[in-house]
């Protein structure tokens, strides 16, 4: 890991949170992410599966973690499972976690080889009644492949036909949605480094500079931060590609008198940052350009103001779709005919504002945490609205990241990144 150590603290709250929305009786296993093939003898780079690392901290592969607050052997109420290392592999893949390490790091005193998990998981199991599965039921989950857990799962269901099955995600999706102070300080520390790449690219960009060539230039910046990298597969769109919402091509030049879209992000400790701007290739706005950007950056912070404790996710993006639409009538983009005459479940306003204001932001860019209920305090959202004109060419959103309080408007993460027009232009032009 690239990363400065977490204090195990974290991770230890966290357990405790979750054991406590526990049944009686009943046994929690986690299991980490596969090292995905490519192809011959390649990998993907492995990235740990989220919900275990937030109970243990642990960041490796082939790991497993098991809370069971009812064993009766007060050291089997929490235990974590991890590869055995030996000389081979310290040679060949480096360092790994050793039992010592792995407390150090989770906080959990008992520590296992991962070879002798098959028979300590059948001695907690005659004393439990019930079983917590962990499965992806994040909104926007579209999971082809079989993981790890699934396995779990599948062979856990065959030899213990006997047992309940409960569901480790609504606990989950509650827990992970309101972040604890440790994981806002890691959110934070991964918006200052976005900030840094992006404050970089300012005096980078220019016509003439091929898209690809910035993204090297935020990696550059992200990897001399202890970063990993781009917290999600980063868009660097200049001209039409802007209005592309998931354009990631990155393969084109940016041309003078183009506005380039810019969403990237870094990730820190596996914590997301997500940031939007929108910036003139020539580092310049055109007078149609500020009018645009100004009424995108005006959404954004009437949109901010109403993320309160008690606020209702679905409520709330409707409220945002009412500031778009009086902003794109004063750009005349609609007319009062559009809005009267508009499809209730597809308003005017989506011809030009196709996608959310908002959504979940900690662990994965689109984290987990509840929809359907009130907003909380220490919840942290982006606030990312836009307006895309193809037939201009251009495409504008504004995105940034921020901390729900129990009084008063959010915290924004990103308050130090560029982002009114003056200081674009400011950064853009300096000698």
């Amino acid at each position: 890991m690239k990363y400065h150590q977490i204090d195990s603290n974290l991770f230890i709250k966290n357990r405790k949170k979750f054991m406590a929305q526990m049944k009686p009786k009943s046994i929690a296993v986690f299991n980490s992410n596969d090292i995905y093939p490519i192809g011959s003898d390649s990998t993907m780079p492995f990235q740990q599966a989220r919900d275990l690392f937030y109970l243990s901290g642990a960041d490796q592969e082939e790991t497993i973690l098991l809370l069971f607050p009812d064993a009766i052997d007060e050291k089997h109420r929490e235990i974590l499972f991890v590869r055995e290392t030996n000389a081979h592999i310290a040679v060949w893949e480096g360092e790994k976690l050793t039992k010592e390490k792995a407390f150090e790091i989770s906080g959990i005193k008992t520590v296992y080889w991962l070879t002798e998990f098959d028979k300590v998981f059948y001695d907690v199991m005659t004393e439990a009644e019930s079983i917590y599965f962990n499965t992806n039921e994040h909104y926007r989950q579209s999971v082809e492949t079989e993981t790890r857990e699934d396995r779990f799962i599948k062979t856990c269901k065959e030899k213990f036909p006997a047992h309940k099955w409960e569901k480790s995600n609504q606990i989950l999706q509650k827990l992970r949605g309101t972040k604890e102070p440790e994981e806002i300080a890691l959110i934070k520390h991964a918006c200052s480094i976005t900030e840094k790449g992006f404050k970089r690219i300012l005096q980078f960009v220019k016509p003439g500079v091929m898209e690809y060539e910035i993204e090297a230039e935020f990696m550059h910046e992200f990897l001399s931060n202890r970063s990993r990298g781009f917290a999600y597969t980063p868009i660097v769109g200049s001209g039409y590609n802007a209005v592309v919402l998931h354009y990631i091509e990155n393969n084109q030049e940016c041309k003078a008198g183009d506005m380039l879209l810019l969403d990237v992000g870094a990730e820190y400790a596996n914590y997301s940052s997500d940031m939007t701007r929108t910036i003139p290739v020539s580092g310049r706005f055109t007078d149609r350009q500020k009018q645009v950007y100004e009424a995108v950056l005006r959404v954004k912070k009437e949109a901010t103001k109403m993320l309160v404790p008690g606020t209702l996710w679905a409520a709330y993006h409707k409220e945002v779709g009412k500031i778009m639409t009086a902003e794109l009538l004063g750009l005349g983009l609609l007319d009062k005919a559009d809005v009267q005459n508009e499809n209730p479940d597809w308003p005017a306003y989506k011809k030009y504002f196709m996608h959310g204001t908002s959504h979940h932001l900690g662990l994965d860019t689109h984290d987990y945490g509840p929809l359907k209920t009130p907003m909380e305090a220490n919840m942290v959202f982006t606030v990312e609205p836009g307006i895309y004109l193809p037939e201009e060419k251009m495409g504008i959103r504004l995105e940034d990241d921020v901390v729900i309080q129990e009084n008063g408007e959010p915290i924004n993460l990103m308050k130090d990144i560029p982002l009114e027009i003056e200081e674009i232009e400011d950064w853009m032009n300096r000698s």
